[in-house]
């Protein structure tokens, strides 16, 4: 009878022994797959995002040159109008992140920040200049530095910004409910994100 008994024991919890790996295994193997998942959706989410802009600019040139002192001066000038094509963009393939499996914790430790482009189409009128005070290259550098610095200031007081934000912010969005569906908690600078405004004032501070 005890060795029907010691044998049942062993039997049962051999069984028991059998099912605590077997749920151990199956918890673990769906732990490694929302991992995997998650890593394949950043992947996907890993993309250039631009927002496209165009500006217009009329800038006046003058410059003068004192010769002999201030009885004579002379002066050359330039209108130029300018077209430009601007780009605001987020390389999100420079997302970077860190993964706790254990605690089922995402991490970014690294968003991208804006990159602005600004391709500028000169087109020159009215040049006017001294013989003594000729038109030459530093005139140009100096005409296209004075103006990319313009149409910069019209970039970030215009809506183009904030709709390179909003793009941003709905990348953002889909890594964030990616983490609520498998569980996992997201977080950024020691800050869980865990709504949609504390995920909206993230990416305000980001381009701030």
């Amino acid at each position: 009878m005890k060795k029907v008994l010691a044998g049942a024991l062993i039997a049962l919890t051999s069984v028991l022994i059998y099912k605590s790996c077997a749920e151990n295994n199956e918890q673990k193997r769906i732990l490694k797959e929302s991992s995997l998942l998650i890593q394949e959706e950043l992947k996907n989410v890993s993309k250039l995002i631009v927002s496209e802009g165009h500006f217009s600019e009329v800038y006046n040139y003058q410059d003068s040159k004192e010769l002999f002192g201030t009885r004579l001066t002379a002066e050359k000038k330039a209108l130029v109008v300018v077209n430009a094509e601007v780009t605001i963009g987020y390389d999100l393939s420079k997302l970077q992140y860190e993964l706790d499996e254990e605690n089922r914790i995402l991490r970014l430790t690294s968003l991208p920040s804006p990159e602005i482009k600004v391709n500028p189409d000169f087109e020159y009128y009215d040049i006017n200049a001294d013989y003594f005070n000729p038109f030459g290259a530093e005139d140009y550098n100096a005409i296209k530095e004075n103006v990319k610095s313009s149409l910069l200031k019209k970039v970030e007081s215009s809506t183009l910004l904030s709709n390179a934000e909003n793009r941003l912010l709905s990348e953002l969005s889909k890594i964030y409910i990616l983490t609520q569906s498998q569980g996992w908690t997201l977080v950024y600078e020691g800050e869980e994100i865990n709504s949609p405004d504390v995920l909206f004032n993230l990416g305000k501070t980001l381009v701030d």
